[in-house]
C-alpha cells in the first residue's frame, strides 16, 4: 500500500509525541541493512519514495554573478549531502556530449562522461544507495548516441530495466530489491528514446509527469504541466519543480534566472511542504516522488526535513 498523506500525518504525530513525552524511537539495529539512508526504507516500493533532487545539478558555481548557475556546490557534494536525484540538460558540443545550461555559451557544465564518472565513483563507495537520473533532451539525441556514455563511465552496468513500459507507480520494486541486484540507478530522458534500442534508457512522461518549470509564483500552485502516454497522472511518479525563478522580462516565456535571494524560504520546510500538498490530489493523496531543487545546499537541513518527513520519518 502506498505511503498515503493520512498514514505521512498519523506518523509525524507519532514523531511529535515521542519528541514531546519523551518515548523513544526504537534506535536501527547494527546489522540492518539501510537503504538510502533509512531501515525503513528497504521494504518501501521506488515509486512510493520521496527523493531530494538537485536541478541542472551539473551548473555549479560559488560566484554569485554567474547567474546561469542553479548550484553553488558541484554534483559530489550534491551527493555527499544527500541528494538521490540529479537532473541535468545536455546539448552536444562537437563530437562529446556536454551538460550545458540552455546552449553551451550560456553554461558548459563539460562532458558528460566526466560528470558520469564522477557519479560511479560515489556510488561504488555507497553500495546501499539508490539513485536517479533525470535528462532534459531537446536535441532528440537518440539511444545509441547516448549509449556509449553510460557504457564508458559505468553507469550501464548499474542502470535499472523494468519488466515492461509504462511502468505505473505501484509496479516499481522495492528499494532493497534494487539494491540486492545491483540495478540501482534509473535513468529517465525526456524525449528522444521511445522506442529505442537501450532499456535502461526509459522516456520520462510516460511514466512520470511535472507540474509547471521554472515556476516564478512563489505559492507553487501545482497542475500537471507535462506528462505523455497511457496512464493517467495518479499512476505515474511525479516531479514537483520546487525552484523559484526572477523573470526579467516577461514577455511570453520571458527571461528567467534562478532566485538565490528568496532560496532560503523556496528550500524550506514550510515550502516545499506546502507544493507538495498542493500536488497531491493530482497524485492520487500521494508525496512526489521528486523534489527538485536549486541551491540545494541553502537551507539544505529544512529540505531534508521534508523529504524525510513525506517519506514517515525523522531527519
Amino acid at each position: 500500500m502506498f505511503f498515503s498523506l493520512r498514514l505521512a500525518a498519523l506518523t509525524l504525530s507519532a514523531l511529535f509525541i515521542s519528541h514531546v513525552f519523551g518515548l523513544a524511537i526504537p534506535p536501527v539495529k547494527p546489522s540492518e541493512q539501510l537503504c538510502n539512508g533509512y531501515a525503513g526504507l528497504c521494504n518501501r516500493k521506488y515509486g512510493n519514495t520521496t527523493f531530494l533532487g538537485a536541478h541542472d545539478s551539473f551548473a555549479s558555481s560559488p560566484n554569485p554573478f554567474a547567474l546561469a548557475r542553479t548550484q553553488e556546490v558541484g554534483v559530489v557534494s550534491q551527493l555527499r549531502m544527500g541528494v538521490r536525484m540529479l537532473q541535468a540538460q545536455a546539448h552536444m558540443k562537437g563530437k562529446d556530449i556536454h551538460f550545458c545550461h540552455t546552449n553551451c555559451l550560456f553554461f558548459d557544465g563539460g562532458k558528460v562522461k566526466n560528470y558520469f564518472r564522477k557519479v560511479k565513483h560515489f556510488l561504488d563507495r555507497h553500495p546501499n544507495e539508490v539513485l536517479t537520473i533525470i535528462i532534459a533532451n531537446p536535441e532528440n539525441l537518440t539511444s545509441e548516441v547516448w549509449r556509449p556514455v553510460f557504457e564508458s563511465s559505468g553507469i550501464a552496468d548499474m542502470a535499472y530495466v523494468p519488466p515492461q513500459t509504462p511502468m505505473k507507480r505501484e509496479d516499481w520494486p522495492t528499494l532493497k530489491e534494487m539494491l540486492d541486484t545491483g540495478k540501482r540507478v534509473v535513468v529517465f530522458i525526456d524525449k528522444g528514446v521511445e522506442g529505442g534500442s537501450v532499456p535502461y534508457l526509459l522516456p520520462q512522461f510516460t511514466m512520470m509527469w511535472e507540474d509547471d518549470y521554472d515556476p516564478t509564483d512563489r505559492n507553487f500552485p501545482c497542475r500537471v504541466d507535462r506528462t505523455s502516454g497511457p496512464l493517467p497522472p495518479s499512476e505515474k511518479l511525479n516531479l514537483i519543480n520546487q525552484n523559484l525563478n526572477i523573470d526579467i522580462m516577461p514577455i511570453g516565456r520571458g527571461i528567467r534566472f534562478p532566485d538565490r535571494m528568496n532560496s532560503p524560504r523556496t528550500n524550506g520546510l514550510r515550502s516545499i511542504t506546502g507544493h507538495a500538498n498542493h500536488c497531491a490530489s493530482l497524485a492520487g493523496d500521494q508525496y512526489p516522488n521528486f523534489v527538485l531543487l536549486d541551491f540545494v545546499n541553502v537551507n539544505f537541513d529544512q529540505a531534508m526535513t521534508a523529504v524525510a518527513h513525506m517519506n514517515g520519518f525523522p531527519y
